[in-house]
């Protein structure tokens, strides 16, 4: 299967989960739970560039998703909205500065697989040398499909600011991979 028909697939399952969830089924919210943890862990972790932190930080999110979940009126913008409150969580998790990641961190995605995590090894490297913000923007656009203005919800930014951090972050990328880091 295509990555799109996957990425179409997660959000029609989405959409669903939290139509249920909002109608007070706990089994659709644990569903939900367990489809969109992995990635926000992932997230807070790009953030925090510490596992513990994210972890922290993602229950913390969670907490507050549970919450607002009744509120949210467009199941489509699930992931956006769930990611800028992973995002604020993250933030305060970390402090005022988001830290770059250091170089013996590991950012993990539990949907690849060993050969496929094995290619993208030399990104991954690439990726985590960007500062976070810029980290966060290329993850939440390229990996995780959302649009920039999207991105700019999850992260709390401007949308202009989302299109900067990633203007930047694909230059810095191209540097690395032509060889003339900065």
């Amino acid at each position: 299967m295509k990555k799109g028909a996957n990425r179409d697939k997660t959000q029609a399952l989405t959409a669903y989960l939290v139509v249920a969830a909002r109608d007070g089924n706990r089994g659709a919210l644990g569903d939900l739970v367990r489809l969109w943890h992995p990635r926000f862990i992932a997230h807070g972790w790009r953030l925090t560039g510490r596992r513990e932190a994210a972890e922290d930080a993602v229950q913390s999110a969670w907490r507050d998703i549970v919450r607002g979940i009744a509120k949210l009126r467009d199941e489509s913008a699930f992931a956006p909205w769930a990611y800028r409150i992973v995002t604020r969580a993250a933030k305060r998790q970390a402090g005022r500065e988001l830290p770059a990641a250091s170089p013996d961190t590991e950012i993990e995605d539990d949907r690849d697989g060993p050969e496929e995590a094995s290619r993208h090894a030399e990104l991954r490297c690439a990726i985590r040398a960007l500062p976070a913000g810029q980290r966060a923007a290329i993850a939440l656009h390229y990996f995780e499909g959302l649009t920039v203005a999207e991105t700019a919800v999850a992260l709390s930014i401007p949308a202009g600011t989302a299109k900067t951090r990633l203007m930047h972050a694909r230059a810095k990328l191209r540097a690395f991979y032509e060889g003339d880091e900065k």
